[in-house]
């Protein structure tokens, strides 16, 4: 009797092995994985919504913010003048000045105040004036007599250049604006703020009579709603202070009302500080109930 096992592995060959051999391999994918992104579409998932494409716009203020001064603390002249004096105890009274800081309501992009003034009591006397004139000309004797310290052109511009600069102020004659625009001095005395121009009034015509005036004179201009300027020294009276605050005051609000009557600006709030104290908002008054005597403010 013949084996049966050879028929059966033969048999086993034709049917099994070609159909396994025939099946054609399919990459591995999980179905979960697919089911997994898209629940991390925007629908699904609140964290992923659409952000809007429209840009907010920026609101910009026109003016300079302004702070009520209803609960503000406000002082006295004498007053601010007394605490002032405490914080510069033992300092020179000409080494402190009293500072003056008037806040303006006014636009932030409009025209700005800038002048200069002569105060009944001058704070700086000890000023020093160069005028770019011809030197043997009548506007350089005009400006000797009234007390201008350097008069010339060449020397004058020789030294700027070698760095040697000896004055707090310059003036210059009309007919010498050529010449100090040829010799290019603008980079070394623009960023000084001593560069002459016909916009700050340092280009003139009456040399002597600007002398004068600048001789104790004291510039100020508006920056970001405020004007700054020194109005006094510390060895001042109350006095003295006073009518020095009460004309710087007067000086700028006759500035404002020569403005056109399409810019509107408005003196908002006077303050009163000092080089080594702070600011002490002033309330209009001379004097209070607990001030002391003008006497003791009189004597350091």
């Amino acid at each position: 009797m013949a084996s049966l096992k050879m028929p059966i592995a033969q048999l086993s060959r034709l049917t099994i092995g070609p159909a396994v051999r025939s099946q054609p391999r399919l990459p591995f994918v999980f179905s979960g994985a697919a089911d997994q992104l898209r629940c991390a579409s925007t629908k699904a998932n609140p964290k992923y919504k659409k952000k809007d494409t429209k840009k907010k716009k920026k609101t910009t203020r026109s003016s300079f913010i302004q702070y009520s001064l209803k609960d503000a603390e406000q002082f006295s002249l004498c007053d601010a003048m007394r605490y002032i004096r405490a914080f510069e105890v033992g300092r020179p009274p000409t080494s402190a000045k009293y500072e003056m800081h008037l806040r303006l309501k006014t636009l932030k992009n409009g025209p700005v105040i800038r002048s200069r003034l002569q105060l009944p009591h001058p704070v700086k006397t000890d000023i020093r004036i160069c005028v770019i004139c011809p030197p043997d000309s009548k506007a350089a004797e005009a400006a000797k007599k009234h007390g201008a310290v350097l008069v010339g052109e060449e020397a004058i511009f020789e030294a700027v250049k070698a760095g040697r600069i000896e004055f707090d102020r310059c003036l210059c004659h009309v007919d010498s604006l050529a010449k100090l625009n040829k010799a290019a001095l603008g980079r070394v005395l623009g960023p000084r703020g001593l560069m002459p121009s016909a916009k700050t009034g340092t280009v003139v015509k009456d040399v002597g009579a600007t002398v004068k005036e600048m001789v104790g004179g004291s510039e100020y201009r508006e920056r970001l709603g405020v004007i700054r300027m020194a109005v006094g020294q510390l060895g001042f009276t109350p006095e003295e202070m006073q009518k020095n605050i009460r004309y710087f005051i007067d000086h700028v609000k006759k500035d404002m009302s020569a403005m056109s009557d399409k810019i509107h600006k408005e003196l908002y709030e006077v303050v009163l500080s000092s080089t080594n104290a702070p600011g002490f908002s002033l309330n209009g008054d001379f004097r209070s109930a607990n001030s002391p005597s003008t006497r003791d403010l009189s004597v350091l």
